[in-house]
């Protein structure tokens, strides 16, 4: 590895269907937490500044103290409104257990699951 800088893209969606992203560029060695002071979107998103908050390195979380390697996708995650187990019971009781689910459908006369 070179001792050049280190080259990656910083993404976070601070709503739904909407997504930042920018390139940084860091000197070796520096850690996802220097990614996120480097890009100033502490302070344009105060939200940020969760004790909670939670981030990855391509899709597997990773603290603010991991090191970062050339072409890394340094992701910050926004917490969920809904357990998305809860969400999934609301709909199939909103839906009622025949009308929801694989065998929902069934011909006329049939086994169930057929």
């Amino acid at each position: 590895m070179s001792g050049g800088p280190v080259k990656v893209r910083l993404l976070y969606s601070p709503s739904p269907r909407a997504v930042l992203e920018t390139a940084l560029e860091l000197p070796l060695g520096a850690t996802l937490g220097d990614a996120l002071q480097h890009s100033g979107w502490l302070e344009l998103h105060p939200e940020l500044r969760s004790t909670t908050l939670s981030t990855g390195i391509w899709g597997r979380r990773a603290d603010l103290n991991a090191k970062l390697r050339e072409g890394d996708r340094v992701e910050v995650y926004r917490p969920l409104r809904v357990d998305p187990k809860v969400a999934r019971r609301e709909r199939f009781v909103g839906q009622g257990a025949r009308s929801a689910g694989l065998f929902a459908k069934r011909r006329p006369g049939s086994k169930a699951g057929y």
